[in-house]
């Protein structure tokens, strides 16, 4: 269904899926290790509820025995009792709020890790697809929504019960035809309540939904690169009037349920206040004639105020249960989403490797969106509805290619040529559609993605930096590398004397994507971080296009020693980088057109190579490189 559900839907359909059952049983089996904390939880309401009959019953016997006999110690007694209770229904409350925060905040770690572990291993194309501000949204809001749907509107649930019931009872053993005058009026807004709960559940989910698309707004404008496009374009006020059509819907919702919400406690209170009435008119007319004391009328009353608390939020309770259960329902949307790269039965880890690449007549096409996303993390609360099931034209057509242990192959062709997809199928991105990646024999998908990926280093032209520091961001490659190690890299890739600059040297938090660094030194940096892992593949795209000649030469001399005994796959625009290659494999619409030597293709007759050779060097000349 779309995100943006209109007000009075039918709430007992949410984000395509029937809350029933199936979802009932799935939130126990979350909740389950927490089964005697939850039974601990339900004892400690239903021995608050006992002890909360208490008071009334010593009030009856204040008026009834001991003010009629004068009797002094009675009702000091029923006094200090009743001062007791009040210490042993706040010892049960503190015990409540301590059971409900223990299991609470336990389903909040459970679902958010659960949630984060999962994503983490979502293929590549769910990333290249989702609103990372929707995807937050899950793991922050829904993940507390969830929470409370179990210690809150569960736990309000147990405890109208459990209160309704010994109330229910102490009232018929008193006086039972003023007791079932009491639930005469109950009726009268049965109907109403359920109405209103309706309304209220539907619009809790637009929330969510708003909240969602605001904060993927927010992540998007806020990061450098979202404020600058922001700023060079001039959309600051088109951005903002924007942001404020949805906030400013949330604040329609938000007043709407707090009037809602407000109905109900008028509701609860008229009829609170007439069938309180009714029990002293009744129960009055049968003090006079000798019917009930005057004692067991008191008690009546105060128990008549207990029970249509409980009686309203239980004649609500499916509707209110089912709105909590929302946030459970669009948390177990993300972890039905099946992950497509996973680790066959028997995948076995890759030792020692030596770098030997095949392809396999290997064909690939992209797979298509409802396989990778959910349209819920991709539009906002205004978008279409579904996504598309029809994968992509292929990609790549049977390419069959030897890349042996220790060598450099340079991957060249016209952009969209199938250049990257070729490097994304070696650490398994994504996998081969057709045909086989394999690996020292290995196919790749008979292998662990740990080991197959601590064996490949990338270089990509825009390397990814987290905000912290520049030791911390090259620790990421190996956790356990020595400052020597690290310092030792960065000279063999030409960034130590950069870095022993900046004013907290190797402790500079390099801003978020590395923005306090220019292009050069982030890939500078990336380039250390590769040789920090120390890999026996490499696969560098483009990774020096953004150095100017000097930083370039001293890089490529670098990496020369670097790569030496490495599997080297470089997808590049400088020309020095492939003729240096051992082998050139020219693509062009997903094939192999062209393969050899740089002084085997540079003069092939109307080869693609050639003529991507001339642009090259032209490129050079004009200090602007062609795409290769």
């Amino acid at each position: 269904m779309p995100p943006h559900m209109a007000i009075g839907a039918d709430p007992t359909k949410i984000a395509g899926a029937t809350l029933g059952k199936g979802l009932v049983r799935r939130v126990w089996r979350f909740a389950k290790p927490y089964q005697w904390l939850l039974v601990g939880f339900i004892a400690v309401i239903v021995a608050a509820a006992v002890i909360g009959l208490l008071p009334a019953l010593l009030i009856r016997r204040i008026i009834d025995d001991a003010l009629p006999d004068g009797d002094r110690g009675l009702v000091t007694t029923a006094a200090a009792l009743m001062v007791l209770v009040a210490f042993v229904e706040a010892g049960l409350s503190l015990a409540e709020r301590w059971w409900s925060s223990r299991i609470g905040e336990g389903l909040i770690f459970d679902l958010r890790v659960a949630l984060f572990d999962h994503v983490q291993r979502m293929p590549i194309a769910f990333f290249t697809r989702t609103q990372t501000g929707a995807l937050i949204s899950r793991l922050n809001n829904d993940v507390i929504g969830a929470q409370r749907a179990v210690t809150g509107t569960l736990g309000s649930v147990i405890s109208n019960v459990v209160v309704l019931v010994t109330t229910l009872t102490a009232m018929f053993v008193l006086q039972w035809q003023l007791t079932l005058l009491s639930l005469l009026l109950l009726p009268l807004f049965l109907l109403p309540t359920k109405r209103v709960g309706r309304r209220l559940q539907a619009m809790t989910r637009e929330q969510m939904d708003l909240n969602s698309s605001m904060n993927t707004t927010m992540t998007e404008r806020f990061n450098v690169s979202g404020a600058l496009l922001v700023k060079l374009f001039g959309r600051h006020d088109q951005e903002s009037g924007d942001f404020a059509d949805r906030a400013g819907r949330v604040r329609d919702i938000g007043v709407l349920t707090a009037v809602y919400s407000r109905t109900f406690f008028i509701a609860l209170a008229l009829v609170g206040a007439v069938g309180t009435a009714l029990i002293y008119w009744l129960g009055g007319q049968l003090v006079i004639s000798g019917t009930i004391t005057v004692g067991t009328l008191v008690a009546l009353g105060t128990y008549v105020a207990q029970i249509y608390t409980p009686l309203t939020s239980l004649t609500n309770a499916r509707v209110d249960l089912m709105t909590a259960f929302v946030s459970f329902d669009r948390v177990f949307e993300v972890l039905d989403t099946e992950h497509q790269v996973t680790d066959r039965p028997g995948a076995v880890d890759l030792v020692d490797p030596v770098g030997e690449i095949e392809l396999h007549d290997v064909w690939f096409r992209y797979p298509a969106a409802a396989d990778v996303s959910l349209a819920s993390l991709e539009l906002d609360a205004g978008g279409r509805d579904g996504l598309s099931t029809e994968a992509s034209e292929p990609v790549l057509k049977g390419l069959s290619a030897a890349l042996p242990a220790g060598s450099l192959t340079a991957l060249v062709g016209p952009s969209g040529a199938g250049k990257t997809t070729i490097s994304s199928l070696i650490p398994r991105l994504y996998d081969v559609t057709g045909g086989a990646v394999t690996i020292d024999g290995h196919d790749v998908r008979d292998l662990t993605q740990r080991s197959l990926r601590a064996a490949i280093g990338v270089v990509s032209q825009d390397p990814h930096l987290f905000h912290d520091t520049v030791g911390d961001n090259l620790l990421y490659a190996r956790p356990g590398a020595t400052r020597e190690e690290i310092e030792a890299a960065c000279r063999r890739a030409q960034i130590h004397d950069v870095i022993a600059a900046l004013p907290d040297g190797y402790d500079t938090v390099v801003g978020e994507r590395g923005y306090r660094l220019s292009g050069g030194e982030k890939q500078r940096l990336a380039i250390a971080r590769m040789l920090l892992k120390d890999p026996a593949i490499v696969v560098l795209d483009e990774a020096t296009s953004h150095l100017d000649s000097e930083n370039e030469a001293a890089v490529q001399d670098a990496l020369e020693e670097a790569l030496a005994g490495r599997t080297s796959i470089v997808i590049a625009h400088r020309l020095s980088t492939i003729r240096a290659a051992d082998q050139i494999l020219v693509i062009d619409e997903g094939a192999i057109v062209e393969r050899g030597t740089h002084d085997d293709l540079v003069d092939v007759p109307g080869g693609l190579y050639a003529d991507l050779y001339r642009t090259l060097v032209r490129g050079d000349v004009v200090g602007e490189p062609a795409d290769a």
